[in-house]
């Protein structure tokens, strides 16, 4: 070969290296494939910044402050981006998808930021139910894992990275930082007939931790978060690039998303009484609701911050709320079977059997009726009888009165309950963002019986499994020792039997609440293990009690139970005790007024006009003593009509300063008379009740 054909060869060499390098240097700059900042939504479309195309966005959302400009926060039931296949980036031999995300609550199961799927192909870059990151991707017919190694916080922004490059595997970036790999050299399987989706499952999933397959259903859920810069890749970026991603946000903003704190209404001392209100939690949870101005009930009290309140969130099962907002629940009627899971009140989610309503609401005062069915997440009511359709429904009657406290009782048809079933539960609830140890002390709970004697349960270290502690005989008191000034009791009648008594794992108190599945979750599930304290939960569950039942002469039967908050010590709860439970008799003196008895369920004295509308006044006994205290009384005299009433006891004319409360209750047949007098006494009492003017 002459020299000048070797020159000229070397010439064409060296111009095609120079030519590949330069192809090779601009590959490598080559911006996204598809880039949605999240700038411009308008009308349901999302533009992508590296095309000209408009990408539908559905459900509910808002947008907000992200780490460039807006940000989509995406509500965690309904938001969902979508590309449509045929316009969605082409991948094979390698991709990389970007984020920017701040999680405010975790997916109930792997929730994508990005996937393409179809039948077991394509790729995914999810989030996990307790901060996991996870890159997915279908090869070799298999799906490939990539796990990043720890887990994300919440309410925090985070970068996000996954990157496949053929003959490589899988590589996760966090913060721009190497996170986890999954090495293999099968091609990928992408799936370019399915829809590219951002922010939600591209199909129903179960949601994780749960307690019972049978009582779980799969659902559509979303992220709980905000994204930001989303980017797809028709190439695998360097580790330098991605970290010059992460880098290119100078300055990292504080995540839009606030604290979510159990609503109870207006903090603070009130009047007493029933309000229907609109409870807000907040606005993702909130606009999934098809309810009307006042949905919610709150019972205030004179003189205490404390709160007792019905809401949709624990589908209006009331609970007791401190003065620092910390919440005690309780149990409905719950069953259960092996093919559906739990039946309770948990499992309607969208109140579609539960409802609420103010009977009484004067100041002496404050009946509410809660009404639902037991429900399965199959949403399947139980016991359904096959030739009238009805199943079971509960009346559950709630007499409060202003010293915060509130008989519960809870009515069935007879013959409609079934078996299994259970009446109660003790149920702290966790607030986002608490433990359980934020609600409780490690001396959890104090058990008594009307003779006083009592015994405390506790978190300990290394609990035994069978608690030799002495349990007193027949016991029918219990008080939660919530973190805060007023403490949670209930009071069961005689005959009934309190069991589940424990110590429990010191190391729970660190922990999140145990139950997620309820108060605020919006899926089919009826238990799902907390994972984070991301959302609200319930926790404990004990002592659980057996009420006493009643078998009314007529088609009901009912059980009573007394529940209330005081800031007292535990031994103020026992003459309160004896009273409702074994409530001293009174006899009519003298007057137009007969007596028709105590009744336990409203924690009240009956009583009748013997001339409807014509009340004579009348002198009353009551034969209080040791054993059977005055803590405070109600009489209810039916028919007095709308005549004032004056009220004496001992010899002297009580007023609103001394605890006196009038509340009038219209019938069909004219007008009742509730009187409440806040009186403690061991000896008899003498009350003289006369009509106004008289």
């Amino acid at each position: 070969m002459k020299n000048s054909e070797v020159r000229i060869l070397i010439t064409v060499t060296a111009l095609a290296s120079c030519l590949s390098a330069g192809l090779q240097a601009r590959e490598s700059r080559k911006g996204p494939a598809a880039w949605w900042t999240f700038e411009g939504v308008r009308e349901g479309r999302v533009s992508d910044k590296a095309s000209s195309a408009r990408d539908e966005l559905s459900g509910n959302y808002r947008l907000v402050r992200g780490v460039a400009g807006e940000a989509l926060k995406f509500d965690g039931y309904t938001t969902i981006v979508r590309r449509k296949a045929a316009s969605a980036p082409r991948t094979q031999d390698a991709l990389t998808l970007e984020a920017w995300v701040a999680v405010a609550a975790y997916p109930w199961n792997f929730c994508p930021v990005l996937v393409q799927e179809k039948e077991g192909r394509g790729f995914a870059l999810e989030i996990g139910p307790g901060g996991e990151v996870a890159f997915r991707m279908a090869a070799g017919g298999k799906k490939r894992e990539c796990l990043a190694a720890g887990k994300i916080p919440g309410r925090s922004w985070v970068h996000l990275a996954g990157v496949y490059k053929k003959g490589e595997g899988l590589e996760l970036f966090v913060d721009g930082q190497p996170s986890g790999k999954a090495a293999f050299a099968e091609p990928a399987e992408p799936a370019p007939e399915a829809d590219l989706l951002i922010g939600s499952v591209p199909q129903k999933r179960k949601a994780a931790a749960i307690h019972r397959e049978s009582g779980t259903l799969p659902s559509w859920y979303s992220l709980d978060a905000i994204l930001d810069e989303v980017k797809v890749y028709d190439r695998g970026l360097s580790a330098d690039e991605v970290r010059q991603e992460f880098q290119a946000v100078k300055s990292i903003p504080a995540a839009e998303i606030p604290a979510r704190i159990l609503p109870s209404g207006l903090p603070g001392p009130g009047r007493f009484g029933a309000i229907y209100t609109y409870l807000s939690y907040y606005w993702e949870w909130d606009d999934l609701w098809r309810v009307a101005d006042e949905p919610d009930v709150v019972v205030g009290f004179e003189g205490s911050p404390v709160r007792f309140v019905f809401w949709r969130g624990t589908r209006y099962s009331p609970a007791w709320i401190t003065e620092n907002n910390l919440w005690m629940a309780d149990q409905s009627v719950e069953a259960w079977n092996d093919q559906e899971g739990c039946f309770e009140h948990m499992q309607d989610p969208r109140c579609q059997y539960s409802h609420v309503r103010v009977l009484e609401n004067t100041e002496a005062r404050v009946v509410v009726h809660w009404r639902y069915a037991p429900v399965s997440a199959h949403d399947h009511l139980w016991n359904v009888d096959p030739r009238t359709g009805w199943a079971l429904w509960i009346d559950e009657y709630y007499y409060i009165y202003p010293d915060r406290t509130a008989v519960r009782k809870v009515t069935w048809e007879k013959g409609s309950l079934g078996e299994p079933h259970q009446f109660q539960e003790s149920i702290p609830l966790t607030s986002p963002g608490q433990v359980q140890g934020d609600v409780v002390h490690p001396d959890y709970v104090t058990v008594a019986n009307l003779a006083g004697e009592r015994q405390v349960f506790s978190y300990i270290v290394n609990p035994p499994k069978k608690d030799l502690k002495r349990i007193p005989a027949n016991p029918t008191i219990q008080m939660h020792n919530l973190k805060a000034i007023n403490k949670p009791f209930i009071v069961f009648e005689p005959g009934s039997r309190m069991d589940y008594f424990k110590d429990m794992n010191i190391e729970n108190l660190s922990r999140p609440g145990s139950c997620v599945h309820w108060p605020e979750g919006l899926i089919p599930c009826d238990g799902r293990t907390g994972l984070a304290s991301d959302r609200a939960a319930s926790f404990l569950g004990f002592p659980i009690t057996d009420p006493l039942i009643h078998e009314g002469s007529e088609s009901r039967s009912w059980v009573n139970s007394l529940y209330g908050m005081t800031d007292k010590p535990f031994d103020s709860i026992l003459p309160l005790a004896r009273s409702w439970s074994r409530a001293p008799g009174l006899k009519v003196v003298s007057g137009g007024i007969s007596s028709e008895g105590y009744d336990l369920s409203q924690r009240a004295y009956l009583l009748k006009c013997t001339e409807p509308g014509r009340p004579e006044g009348a002198e009353l006994e009551i034969t209080a003593s040791a054993a059977s205290p005055i803590d405070n009384f109600c009489l209810v005299i039916k028919d007095w009509g709308e005549t004032g009433a004056s009220v004496s006891l001992y010899e002297k004319a009580l007023s609103r300063d001394d605890g006196l409360r009038l509340g009038r209750r219209p019938n069909l047949s004219g007008t009742d008379l509730v009187v409440w007098i806040e009186n403690k006494s061991t000896a008899p009492l003498r009350v003289v009740l006369t009509p106004a003017g008289s």
